[in-house]
C-alpha cells in the first residue's frame, strides 16, 4: 500500500497559458501508470503537450464523471495495487471548484502519498489581482441560475461581505457572464467592489476592479 501515490496534476486555464505550469510537472506526469481525468480526451491532448515523447495507450485511463461507486472502486483496486495514479481535471487544480476531491478522499481513507502539484487556480489568481482582502475570503462556486435566487443570494453574499470584511469569490460560465455582470450591477450598492478576471494566463487576460457605480458607466 506505502507504494502508491496520488498526483494532483493541474491543467491549463488557457490553450496559450502553458507558462504557468511549473517544469517540474513532467516528472510528475512520468511517474505515473493510471490517469483518473475529468475528459479523457482534452487530458490526453494537454499531456501530450508536456511530453511529446509519451505512449499515450500504454497507460490506463478512467474517466471521472462525477465520482461515481465505480470510479471509486476502480481507484481504490488501483491504489492496491501499489500503482502511481494522475488525477486530471478539465481546467486548473483537481479538487479545487473541479472533480477530483472524492478520488483524494479514498487515497486519504487509505493513508496513501497524496501529492498536490502546483498549477494555475483561477480563484487565486483573480483574488490575488483584485486588491481585495486576502486574509478573509470565501469561495461561494456557482451562484443560482434563477433570477429571483441570483439576486438573494447577492444580497445575502454583499452584507455578509460587509459585516465580516470578507472577499466573496465565485464564477460563471462565459455564455451567463453578461447576465451575472448586470445583475450585479442592479443589485448590489454604488460603493461595492466587483473585480472581473477573465482569461487568466492567457494572451487575452483582463482583470479590472471597480466600484459598482463605476462599473455602470
Amino acid at each position: 500500500m506505502s507504494n502508491a501515490v496520488v498526483y494532483l496534476i493541474p491543467s491549463l486555464l488557457d490553450e496559450k497559458g502553458s507558462a504557468a505550469l511549473p517544469a517540474y510537472l513532467l516528472d510528475a506526469v512520468k511517474d505515473c501508470q493510471v490517469f483518473f481525468t475529468e475528459n479523457e480526451r482534452s487530458a490526453r491532448r494537454f499531456l501530450k503537450g508536456l511530453w511529446k515523447e509519451m505512449v499515450i495507450d500504454q497507460y490506463e485511463w478512467f474517466t471521472i464523471h462525477k465520482a461515481e461507486q465505480e470510479v471509486q472502486t476502480a481507484f481504490r483496486q488501483k491504489l492496491k495495487e501499489g500503482k502511481h495514479v494522475g488525477i486530471i481535471s478539465e481546467a486548473g487544480c483537481p479538487g479545487i471548484a473541479d472533480p477530483g476531491q472524492l478520488l483524494v478522499g479514498v487515497a486519504q481513507e487509505m493513508n496513501v502519498t497524496v501529492k498536490p502539484l502546483v498549477g494555475p487556480s483561477s480563484i487565486l489568481l483573480a483574488l490575488m489581482a483584485s486588491g481585495m482582502n486576502g486574509q478573509h475570503f470565501q469561495f461561494m462556486g456557482y451562484l443560482p441560475i434563477d433570477n429571483q435566487e441570483r439576486v438573494k443570494a447577492i444580497r445575502e453574499l454583499e452584507a455578509e461581505s460587509q459585516k465580516r470584511n470578507c472577499t466573496q469569490v465565485f464564477i460563471e460560465t462565459p455564455y451567463r457572464n453578461n447576465q451575472l455582470m448586470e445583475t450585479l450591477v442592479k443589485t448590489c450598492k454604488q460603493s461595492t467592489r466587483i473585480c472581473v478576471a477573465a482569461d487568466l494566463t492567457g494572451e487575452n487576460e483582463w482583470i479590472k476592479t471597480k466600484t459598482i457605480a463605476e462599473w455602470k458607466n
